[in-house]
């Protein structure tokens, strides 16, 4: 591993660098990833946009199977911009806490989108008029995980305002699977304002080891195609407390 970069911003430290293999596979890859070892972004350098992760690949088949004809996304975290990057002609505003990552997103991952605004996802979301988007994304993680702000009932309760009635949330997050109690509550606390709710797991070879889930939730019956899901499978949580601010 030959670093590029490494830099300090006011929440993170962050490496870019290059590597030949990347969970596996050889090849030529450019490689964002915070002090704790969580990769924030990859890029495959000699397929620019192959998207090399299953979970954004997921969130696009969701996203584009429930409504083919999206027009506006609210994302709350922006890593090296996948999502945003891949629907250059749709209307997206993205929240990042760190300028430091949106700067490198553009310098060193090719990111050219003047959508993204710095600050906390959920104050900016705030400001934005009801019933605006057809998508909300949450991608956003500390080095303790998704941040508690962001998966409360008072959040959850403005993601709802801010959707339009057709409209879902889509929440990336780490977790035990079934049997984890953070992930059973925020199940939970959706649940108090989304009639319908998916979940989805990405399997790991060994118990315990923290897994990558995907949360999908509506107030209309939501879709997708199992084989179109990346290698996530569904999953049923399990009662939860409910997460208030």
């Amino acid at each position: 591993m030959n670093p590029r970069i490494q830099t300090r911003s006011s929440n993170h430290d962050i490496t870019v660098y290059d590597t030949t293999e990347l969970y596996g596979e050889t090849g030529r890859f450019r490689v964002m990833q915070f002090s704790n070892l969580a990769i924030q972004g990859a890029m495959d350098l000699d397929q620019p946009q192959r998207i090399l992760f299953e979970y954004p690949r997921a969130i696009l088949h969701l996203m584009e199977w429930n409504q083919p004809y999206f027009e506006d996304v609210f994302v709350i975290g922006h890593g090296i911009g996948t999502i945003a990057g891949h629907y250059p002609e749709k209307r997206f505003k993205v929240a990042e806490l760190d300028a430091e990552v949106v700067a490198l997103s553009k310098s060193h991952f090719g990111y050219s989108g003047d959508n993204v605004w710095i600050g906390d996802g959920r104050l900016l979301l705030a400001q934005e008029k009801p019933q605006t988007y057809d998508y909300i994304v949450l991608d956003a993680f500390t080095a303790a995980g998704t941040p508690r702000h962001l998966v409360s009932s008072e959040f959850f309760s403005l993601t709802r305002e801010k959707l339009a009635s057709h409209g879902a949330l889509l929440i990336n997050l780490m977790g035990k699977g079934e049997h984890d109690p953070l992930i059973n509550a925020i199940h939970t606390t959706l649940s108090e304002h989304y009639g319908h709710i998916e979940a989805f797991c990405l399997p790991s070879g060994t118990a315990g080891d923290l897994l990558n889930i995907l949360l999908i939730a509506s107030n209309r019956p939501l879709r997708f195609q199992a084989r179109q899901m990346a290698g996530f499978s569904g999953m049923k949580p399990g009662e939860g407390y409910v997460i208030r601010d």
